[in-house]
């Protein structure tokens, strides 16, 4: 059951409420049976709007696609892994018009691809785009230490992609160099979680500047770990078996964690 806990500084009156100056938002304190509830939603919705939904998941799919396909063609078949790891950063924007879609689905609003389409932009402007950018930086830092650590452990002579998988799964070199890029990777991948677990939601539901919907989704995180952490599992466990399935599973996991976030948000944030 969702509990207030972190309601920050008193709402702002007189001279700062008059500039509509928007106060701390109230964080809620929810438990994994509450992200299972939204999970449930989650599904539901993308049942209600499945078309919508594998819409959604079948662009972010072929993007990954495009991403493996640029990798090996160019021979930096190496960094295609990282790449796509980098590549589940967007997924938060990605899915931004899965958050519209459960909007509307929850205030009984009628569907339309162009309402779709065009409210996300409408509602968020640039601060989701700015939000954005604040990922596509972690990115680029992502894949600088992608490629340093292959460096580091395989040198400037790249091996063949036989020779690279089996040099990581028959070497102690090779483990540590998998356990190090990993743990690296999980590191910034939380961090990114952090700023992005709710607030990209929350840039389309409310007129916030994304520097407050960054605050407030790690004050979400912060106050909520268990949760929070069990959910990031989720997601990690999804994107494993959308890349085992050759991103086909995206279609239907893309949108319902895309609604999921949705209702998570809306469980979290007052």
């Amino acid at each position: 059951m969702a509990t207030a806990v972190d309601a920050g500084p008193p709402a702002a009156s007189g001279p700062e409420a008059e500039t509509g100056r928007a106060p701390q938002l109230e964080i809620r304190k929810i438990d994994v049976a509450d992200v299972i509830e939204c999970i449930e939603k989650g599904v539901r919705d993308f049942t209600r709007a499945p078309i919508y939904g594998m819409f959604f998941g079948g662009v972010y799919a072929l993007g990954g696609l495009l991403i493996v396909w640029v990798a090996f063609s160019l021979g930096y078949y190496y960094l295609a892994y990282p790449l796509i790891m980098g590549f589940a950063l967007f997924a938060p924007f990605g899915a931004a018009g899965t958050y519209e879609i459960s909007r509307r689905l929850e205030t009984g609003e009628p569907l339309s691809w162009s309402a779709v389409l065009g409210a996300v932009w409408n509602r968020a402007g640039k601060d989701l785009g700015w939000l954005a950018l604040v990922s596509l930086f972690t990115f680029i830092i992502w894949l600088d230490i992608a490629v340093f650590l292959f460096l580091m452990f395989y040198g400037v002579d790249a091996p063949t992609l036989e020779q690279m998988f089996t040099r990581i799964f028959t070497t102690t070199w090779g483990l540590t160099f998998l356990i190090v890029g990993n743990g690296l990777g999980a590191i910034i991948a939380l961090i990114v979680f952090s700023f992005t677990a709710v607030s990209p939601p929350l840039l389309v539901d409310r007129d916030i500047d994304f520097v407050t919907a960054m605050a407030t989704s790690v004050r979400a995180v912060v106050a909520n770990p268990r949760a929070m952490l069990a959910w990031a599992v989720v997601i990690g466990a999804d994107l494993a078996i959308s890349f085992v399935t050759l991103f086909v599973a995206l279609l239907v996991i893309f949108p319902v964690l895309g609604h999921t976030t949705w209702h998570l948000y809306r469980k979290l944030i007052v």
